[in-house]
């Protein structure tokens, strides 16, 4: 890592996500289900074990500094109940190496002579010894590397006389065992993190194992889990507590909305139901107007009719009547014509019995000729004068 991402990863831990108005590189927030609550806490394996004989790899959860410093401020104000989820993966993954460090003592039991009740005692207590003056000369170390000069001092006072009684133990687990069989090493499974270590382990490896990452993350780990599991019971009644008031929130807030669906369906009816008899209203009316215009158009129909009826009675009377005049008038008109007919006749029969008589007197006269009516007419005249 450069020196600008290690910056870079200084200033997200300090002030989150939402540094410079920029979003993450994951685009998730701290309570998303893929991010890992047990980083969160500082007490994931995989970071914590990162680069030791033990190292487990990449953890498939997201491991952010800025959604580390998310959830730090967050937490202020709501509790996450994330220890609890935490405390669970670290419960998994010690199980995990308490099950490698049975298998271990197994394999020596099996591999190692086995030794006596009393000698087996000796060799423990030259074990216990060599742990405690690798573990304070490692906390010795660590406090000189800090500055604590006078507590660093203090512990090498102690580390002196825990060597003595290393040296009193050996000797007696010594004397208490063939020589052949003392030249073996006597190997012993650490209970913290399962290394092997050996009875023969001169103070500067034993410094190295206790002092080193893999045992420290180890104790780290299992401290973190020893306090959560103190106030596991009290979190979880507390969690459930929470979320049996959130459920009950939860359903009066579906309650109150089924009530107000049902408010809201019952207004709806309501709304139908008035609009229903309005509009039955506004059918009978409509019927009502629609039968008092068929009435009234019947009864028009009917004084149309009797005015039809009437106007064709009176049209068949004047047709009749016309037909009378007509025939009377075809009556008269025939009689009239009689009557010329007969008059000309008359005239007719008249003017030839006229000119028979003028043809015959004028065949008196002989001279042949036929005096018209005209000249009759005035001889008459003269004669009568």
């Amino acid at each position: 890592m450069t020196a600008h991402d290690q910056i870079r990863a200084m200033l997200d831990q300090l002030m989150g996500t939402g540094r410079n108005g920029e979003n993450n590189r994951f685009q998730v927030k701290f309570s998303d289900p893929k991010v890992c609550k047990s980083f969160l806490l500082s007490c994931c394996p995989h970071e914590i074990l990162s680069s030791t004989r033990m190292d487990l790899g990449d953890c498939p959860k997201i491991h952010d500094l800025a959604l580390r410093a998310d959830f730090e401020k967050a937490s202020h104000a709501k509790d996450y109940y994330y220890d609890i989820d935490a405390m669970e993966h670290l419960q998994a993954f010690i199980a995990d190496c308490d099950r490698r460090t049975e298998l271990a003592k197994q394999r020596l039991a099996e591999t190692q002579e086995e030794l006596s009740a009393e000698v087996a005692l000796k060799a423990n207590k030259v074990h216990e010894l060599a742990e405690q003056i690798g573990k304070k000369l490692a906390r010795a170390e660590q406090l000189g590397a800090e500055g604590f000069v006078e507590e660093s001092m203090k512990l090498m006072e102690e580390i002196e006389d825990l060597r003595k009684k290393k040296s009193a133990a050996e000797g007696e687990y010594r004397n208490s065992m063939p020589a052949s069989s003392y030249q073996q090493q006597k190997l012993r499974v650490c209970e913290v993190c399962s290394a092997y270590l050996g009875i023969h382990d001169n103070d500067r490896r034993l410094a190295d194992h206790f002092g080193g990452k893999l045992h420290l993350g180890f104790i780290k780990i299992r401290e973190k889990l020893s306090e959560l599991e103190k106030t596991v019971e009290g979190r979880k009644q507390q969690k459930r507590q929470e979320m049996s008031n959130r459920d009950r929130e939860r359903e009066r807030e579906r309650e109150d909305r089924e009530r107000e669906r049902i408010k809201e369906r019952e207004r709806d009816r309501d709304r139908d139901r008035v609009g229903s008899s309005s509009s039955r209203d506004r059918v009978r009316d409509r019927d009502r107007s629609h039968r008092r215009s068929r009435s009234s158009s019947h009864s028009r129909s009917e004084k149309r009719s009797r005015s039809r009826s009437k106007s064709h009675s009176s049209r068949s009377h004047r047709s009749r009547s016309s037909s009378c005049s007509r025939r009377s008038r075809s009556h008269r008109s025939r009689s009239g014509d009689r009557r010329k007919d007969r008059s000309h006749s008359r005239d007719k029969k008249r003017e030839g019995r006229e000119s028979s008589r003028s043809r015959r007197v004028s065949e008196e006269n002989g001279d042949g000729h036929v005096k018209t009516e005209s000249e009759e007419l005035d001889e008459y005249k003269v004669k009568s004068e």
